[in-house]
Formats: C-alpha cells, structure tokens, sequence
C-alpha cells in the first residue's frame, strides 16, 4: 500500500514534469525521465513491501525523495538580468538588520549568538533524519508515516514555488554588502555546502525555514506526550529563520513565505485526519 507521504512525492515529480512542459519543453525529457523512475521506484516498493526491512527502508528514502526534488530544481535555473525581485526584497533586509537593529543585538553577544545561529543553519540537513530518530527512540515508529506527510509537504512544497521567483541570494547579487561581522568557521562551512552544492534557480520561500517548520509543528502534534522536544524543534525553526537572514543565505521574504508553507501541512495533516489516534495507527 501506498503511504500518504509517497503519494506527496508522487505528485510533486508529476507535478515537475507539467510545470516543464509550460515553462520549459528543453527540460520535459529529463524532469519526465525522473518522474517515471521516481514513481517505478516508490511505487515498487509499495507493492513488494514485506516483513520488516522494506518498510523501514520506506521510512528513511524520503530523505532520499528530497534531496532528488532539490537536485532537480537547479534544471529551472536561468538568468534573470537586473534581479529585480532582489532589490525590492533587500529593502526589507536592511530596515530589518540595520534601523531595526538585527544585526547589532545579535553581534552584541560576541561569537556567541552568530556561532549558535550558523550552528543551527547547517543542522538543517540532518533535521528530518533527527526527527525520524525520536520517533524510533521512543518507540513510536507507526507515527512516522503521518509525520513524514509534514516533512514532504513542508519542504517541497518550498521547491514547488522556485520556478515562478528566479532569484539569487542576497550575498551574491549585493557581494559585500550587509554581512555579518562576526566570522565562524562554521559560517565558513555553511558558505562551501550553499556554494558548491547549492542549486541556482530560486531563494524564495526558504526551504530551510519550511522544512523546520513543518518538523517542528510534526513532532508537536504526533508527539504530544514528549511535547518538549515538539517545543525545542519550534525554537530551532525560529532560530534557522533569523540564520537564514543574518547570514544573508535568503532575504528576510524568503524566510517569511518558509514560515507560512511551513504551517501548511498542518492544515493539510488535519483536514485528511491523519492526525487522529496516532498511536494506533499502523504502517506497511
């Protein structure tokens, strides 16, 4: 049987594939040849799941499914001279940072507050692993399903939207400008992972943001009787969302639009009712 959290990948490859054919025939054949292969593959999976294995399998490819997502959305990327989007955004950025002082609370604490922040950026790409470890950890594995249903619509959801905002990031259309002053090494290698890994198509909404979002709202809803770590994952969230401006990864935008598509995998989650009973559900 096919789960509620593989039919979003489902979708959203399907999806892919027709935004292409509109908005990009040269790309139809490689995002259609990702589509079939995405959808053999998952959809396998469902057919010949048994025991124990496959299904455990299916609860860590997801993380798999996203990284693919993000990979395919650099084929969208395309100039777009003059980066008129980022210069209306960056208006936002500086009365943020600067007249509303951002930038100097948060350089006030030393290396503290920018160590803590960039910390927490680059945790981002073990954020669905992590929380699909506290699931296993407290032995509550038939809740992954219906929380891996707030990981995939929270993040490619994200990925969804890149294609209608071509846009670069703010340290590279305004290099020099409004950086932080406090250097880390771990800025340092967040700074090589966007540089050399990063896709070039979109930043906004911030798929970093979304994804904590939408984590953070999972584990405290499907995890009610450990509601502590639902509470220190929106903590976390809100913590990647200033990261993401400070650092001048994404426009202040971008982590506000990450914030909204974020929550909406609750509204999703509670229409379906996959949230009910949670503890007796069961995965296949």
């Amino acid at each position: 049987m096919t789960r509620a959290f593989e039919w979003v990948y489902l979708a959203y490859f399907g999806y892919v594939f027709l935004l292409s054919l509109a908005m990009r025939p040269a790309i139809a054949l490689y995002t259609g040849v990702i589509a079939a292969l995405m959808a053999t593959l998952i959809l396998a999976l469902a057919r010949f799941s048994r025991g124990n294995i496959f299904p455990a399998l299916r609860d860590w490819l997801p993380l798999a499914y996203t990284l693919i997502a993000y990979r395919e959305m650099d084929l969208f990327a395309e100039p777009h001279p003059g980066n008129p989007l980022e210069h209306s955004w960056i208006v936002w950025d500086r009365l943020l940072l600067d007249q509303w002082g951002l930038r100097r609370a948060i350089e006030s604490t030393g290396f503290i507050v920018p160590g803590y922040l960039e910390l927490c950026y680059l945790l981002i790409y073990v954020t669905g692993a992590f929380s699909i470890a506290i699931f296993y950890f407290h032995n509550r594995r038939e809740r992954v399903e219906p929380f891996l249903v707030y990981f995939s619509l929270g993040t490619v959801l994200s990925y969804a939207l890149f294609p209608f905002f071509p846009s670069d990031p703010p340290r590279v259309v305004f290099a020099g400008e409004d950086l932080p002053v406090v250097a880390t090494s771990l800025r340092t290698i967040n700074l090589y992972l966007v540089g050399n890994y990063g896709i070039h198509s979109s930043v906004f909404p911030s798929a970093h943001v979304s994804c904590a979002w939408a984590s953070a709202w999972g584990l405290l809803h499907l995890l009610p009787e450990r509601r502590i770590m639902g509470i220190a994952m929106l903590v976390y969230a809100a913590s990647v969302s200033v990261a993401t401006v400070y650092g001048r990864y994404h426009y202040a935008v971008d982590a506000a639009a990450g914030i909204l598509v974020g929550f909406i995998p609750v509204i999703v989650v509670s229409m379906a009712g996959l949230r009910r009973n949670p503890s007796t559900r069961q995965s296949v």
